[in-house]
């Protein structure tokens, strides 16, 4: 009852975080490990918190611990200043975890950030120390397994920087687009698999995670199409001219909408992955609450991506809390969790053959 309590609690504190102005000074105080973890991870997890949070209490910790992990990498991709030493800084983050060694990360000069997200992250990244406590507290196989999440996704973020830096900013097709979603969320979403199922997964089901793993991955790479191009990055090869907000206006909104369509397309089509992997837990309480609420939060950006291309959106939920709401009755009922995810995949094909039949 009390850990039910606390996930309801958790779960309503992640719905009113104010990610854009968070408590710093708070944050950098909280000295004790576990409440730091909790505090921390709405800021660093966004809509995903939400899916961690209902979970079973073990694999709650486990996989809180693991996302935040994953998230200083994602800090080092994105803010470390040293092109050519990023890789290293990766690297060197996943090696910390051979032996038990855990040192202390490198850290990333406070002038780097951008905004208080950024100083979030920082944050996060010079506390590390307090992640680790909880880690440690964590069973010996999930420890390892979170160490093999780590090295995997670093292994892949350092193939990214490569790509990037060797292309002259850009990802150059659709195969490695997929091969980054693959590494940043595809491994997170097997890591997933295992915690929850405890047996290794099949080809098939290796297959549908990292499908799972492309469309919420393209969901943030939709999201930030912008904010990575004033940075010099692009996800797609029709944006290297415009790189760093260089050239017309015009020509690069209508570019970056051309683009965020196609890949929003290629997003939307993958779904189907996402009710066969849901199909072998749909009786675990928890777990297909958590699936449901992540789909939910997949599916509001991708509404709000067919509203900013001028089109008008299917019938959904407006914001957080809808979709929190929408997924309560699936802790009772297999069929409405079942209803919801075919209701929300029946509306992204649809909106996928819209987009590829009537593109920008």
């Amino acid at each position: 009852m009390g850990h039910r309590f606390s996930r309801l609690l958790l779960l309503a504190r992640g719905l009113i975080t104010n990610r854009d102005h968070p408590d710093l000074g708070s944050l950098a105080a909280e000295d004790d490990p576990e409440r730091f973890v909790w505090r921390v991870l709405p800021h660093a997890a966004r809509s995903f918190a939400a899916s961690i949070v209902i979970l079973p209490a073990e694999k709650a910790r486990a996989s809180a611990v693991a996302y935040l992990y994953s998230r200083i990498l994602d800090t080092y991709e994105d803010l470390y200043p040293d092109t050519e030493q990023r890789g290293k800084r990766l690297d060197d983050f996943a090696r910390r975890f051979e032996g038990g060694r855990l040192t202390r990360p490198v850290p990333i000069p406070d002038t780097l950030a951008r905004d208080d997200r950024d100083r979030l992250h920082l944050l996060l990244v010079d506390r590390c120390g307090l992640v680790d406590v909880v880690y440690r507290s964590l069973s010996t196989d999930v420890q390892r397994s979170i160490a093999d999440l780590v090295r995997s996704m670093a292994d892949g973020m350092v193939w990214s920087t490569d790509r990037f830096a060797c292309q002259g900013g850009v990802l150059n097709n659709g195969e490695q687009v997929t091969h980054y979603c693959r590494n940043v969320i595809g491994n997170p979403v097997l890591f997933a698999l295992g915690l929850i199922g405890g047996k290794v997964p099949t080809a098939a089901v290796e297959r549908d995670a990292f499908a799972v793993g492309e469309m919420i991955q393209l969901a943030n790479i939709t999201r930030d199409v912008e904010k990575d191009l004033a940075r010099g990055i692009g996800y797609h090869p029709a944006l290297k001219p415009y790189l760093g907000n260089v050239g017309d206006a015009t020509k690069i909104r209508e570019t970056i909408q051309r683009v965020r369509d196609e890949l929003v397309a290629r997003a939307l089509s993958l779904v189907p992955a996402y009710r066969r992997l849901l199909g072998g837990f749909e009786q675990a309480v928890a777990v297909r609450t958590a699936a449901v609420l992540m789909l939910g939060f997949t599916e509001l950006h991708y509404r709000g991506c067919v509203a900013r291309s001028g089109r008008e959106p299917w019938r959904g939920p407006s914001g957080s809390f809808q979709v929190v709401l929408q997924a309560i009755p699936s802790l009772l009922s297999v069929r409405w969790a079942r209803h919801t995810i075919e209701r929300i995949e029946t509306e992204f094909l649809r909106a996928a053959t819209l987009l590829e039949s009537h593109p920008a």
